[in-house]
C-alpha cells in the first residue's frame, strides 16, 4: 500500500443522522472507538493528511488534532456542502471523502481510485450492487461547479459527479468494506460480529 502525498483523507461527520435518532453518528462506538476514527485510522495510512467535515460537538473532533470544518452554508444542505467547505478552507489538491459510517473502509481504497481515475475530476465506489458517492476521490477544480450546483439549490451528489466527468471503480470483490451503520440496530449488528 502506497501512501499518496497528494491526498488529503476527509472523514464526513456533518450530517443530521435522522435514522440514529439525530445522534451524532460519528461519535458512536463500534469496538470501543468512535466511528469516525475507525475511518480516519484506516484512511492516515494511506493519504498525507486527515480532515474532519463536522457540524456538531466540534470541540469533541478538535481534540482528535484534526483540522475540523463546518459547512458554510447553513442548514445541512448535505454532503456535497461539506465536501465544497472543505475543499474551500484548506490547501489540497485531491481529497478522499468517506463518510464517517463506514467504518470498514479497505486498505487499498486510495490506491485503487488512483489507479483507475483516468483523467477524471472524480471517481467514487462502486461495490458491485450500488454507488458510494459518498466516498469519493475529488480535484479541488471542480470548487465552481460544485459552488454553482449547490448555489441553484441542487443536492443530489450523483447527479453533480456524472455532470462533472466522474465514474465509479469497481470494488465489488471487496463489498462487505462499504456497509454502512445508519441506525442503532446496524451498530449493533455490526458490534456483534466483531
Amino acid at each position: 500500500m502506497k501512501q499518496h502525498l497528494e491526498i488529503t483523507g476527509v472523514v464526513l461527520a456533518g450530517g443530521r443522522a435522522t435514522r440514529m435518532g439525530g445522534k451524532d453518528k460519528g461519535l458512536q462506538v463500534l469496538n470501543g472507538i468512535p466511528l469516525w476514527k475507525h475511518v480516519a485510522d484506516t484512511l492516515s495510512r494511506q493519504v498525507a493528511s486527515i480532515a474532519i467535515s463536522a457540524n456538531r460537538h466540534i470541540e469533541l473532533y478538535q481534540e482528535s488534532g484534526f483540522p475540523v470544518y463546518q459547512d458554510i452554508q447553513a442548514d445541512y444542505p448535505g454532503p456535497l456542502a461539506g465536501m465544497l467547505s472543505v475543499m474551500q478552507q484548506s490547501d489540497g489538491e485531491w481529497f478522499l471523502f468517506c463518510s464517517c459510517d463506514t467504518p470498514l473502509i479497505p486498505a487499498c481504497l486510495a490506491d485503487r481510485l488512483v489507479e483507475h481515475r483516468d483523467q477524471s475530476p472524480v471517481v467514487w465506489i462502486h461495490d458491485g450492487e450500488r454507488d458510494h458517492p459518498t466516498i469519493a476521490l475529488i480535484n479541488k477544480k471542480l470548487i465552481p461547479n460544485l459552488q454553482s450546483y449547490l448555489e441553484a439549490g441542487e443536492r443530489r451528489v450523483m447527479v453533480f459527479m456524472r455532470q462533472s466527468g466522474g465514474h465509479s471503480v469497481d470494488f465489488s470483490d471487496l463489498k462487505s468494506a462499504f456497509i454502512n451503520v445508519n441506525t442503532t440496530e446496524d451498530l449493533k449488528k455490526m458490534q456483534e460480529k466483531a
